[in-house]
C-alpha cells in the first residue's frame, strides 16, 4: 500500500472500560479498521484525564483507577476515514459508550510496510 502527501488523522477517544460484550471497544476499532483495508491503527492508554462526565480517571498509585482514558489514531486517505466514521459511531452506539471522534489534516511524510 502506497500512501502519499495529504491524508486524514482519525482521532478516537474512549476510556479502557468501555466494552461490546467482552471485547473492548478499542480493540472492535481496530480490527474494523483492519478489516476495511485502513493503512494502520495505533492504541495509546492515558494516564490520566476526564471526558463528558467531567470524572477523572488517573493512574496515580493511590487510586487504582482500571478506566484510563484511550486514544486511538488512524492515519489514511479522507475518503477512507469517511467511510469509516460511520462504523466507529455504530461501535460507540452498539456499546452504549461515551467517547469524541476528531478528524484533521495529516501529511504523510513516507509511510512504508516491512519488506519480509
Amino acid at each position: 500500500m502506497k500512501i502519499e502527501g495529504e491524508a486524514k488523522l482519525l482521532r478516537i477517544f474512549l476510556g479502557e472500560n468501555d466494552r461490546i460484550s467482552h471485547m473492548p471497544v478499542y480493540e472492535k476499532i481496530v480490527i474494523e479498521a483492519r478489516k476495511n483495508n485502513l493503512a494502520g491503527a495505533t492504541v495509546y492508554k492515558g494516564i490520566m484525564g476526564f471526558g463528558g462526565n467531567s470524572r477523572i480517571h488517573s493512574a496515580k498509585i493511590l487510586r487504582l483507577s482500571e478506566d484510563l482514558p484511550l486514544v486511538v489514531e488512524i492515519v489514511d486517505e479522507q475518503k477512507k476515514i469517511e467511510d469509516f466514521i460511520p462504523i466507529v459511531e455504530n461501535i460507540f452506539d452498539d456499546a452504549n459508550c461515551g467517547g469524541l471522534i476528531t478528524m484533521e489534516k495529516a501529511d504523510i511524510i513516507k509511510y512504508t510496510s516491512n519488506k519480509k
